[in-house]
């Protein structure tokens, strides 16, 4: 059994997420999405909330939302014929991909699977959606509905209780 695995800070988790997810659900037999802690990264949603998001994107459905521990290559080691699921949407990115696949390779015997993003995706971005969340703009073309409606609640208990 093949296992997709799809690593990502997810902050937040978009469309263009939701949909690797899906087309690699479509292409292997498992899909595990560990979500990263990155310590140079200071994320605008607390892992809870990030995976709390991606988890009702998938309510229902064969996948599993897990934080990631450690070091990648190592953790993917746990699950049955692993295969890292990485999207990319420009050429800088399948160059940056190509590095990261042949740290894995080297590192834990993991391969990598890039996938172009889907054209009408492909300006989606995490750093897009968290400027919609600061502006206060609406998120329904950035982010899937249910990952929308979860960061919604979050960010209006997290106003309400910093004005208080």
């Amino acid at each position: 059994m093949k296992t997709a695995v799809i690593t990502g800070m997810f902050d937040p988790f978009t469309r263009g997420h939701e949909d690797l997810v899906r087309r690699a659900a479509a292409l292997f037999d498992r899909v595990v999405i560990l979500v990263s802690r990155n310590a140079e990264k200071r994320p605008l949603l607390p892992e809870e909330v990030r995976m709390e998001a991606i988890r009702a994107c998938f309510a229902g459905e064969d996948v599993e939302v897990v934080p990631l521990e450690g070091l990648l290559a190592d953790f993917v080691q746990k699950y049955e014929s692993p295969v890292l699921v990485r999207g990319a949407r420009s050429g800088v990115d399948f160059a940056y991909e190509a590095q990261l696949r042949a740290i894995n390779l080297e590192l834990g015997g993991v391969d990598t699977v890039v996938l172009p993003a889907s054209g009408a995706l492909s300006h989606i971005s995490s750093t897009y959606a968290r400027e919609l969340i600061r502006y206060g703009k609406p998120l329904e073309g950035a982010l899937p509905a249910p990952a929308a409606e979860i960061i919604g609640r979050y960010l209006h208990e997290k106003d309400t209780h910093s004005s208080n």
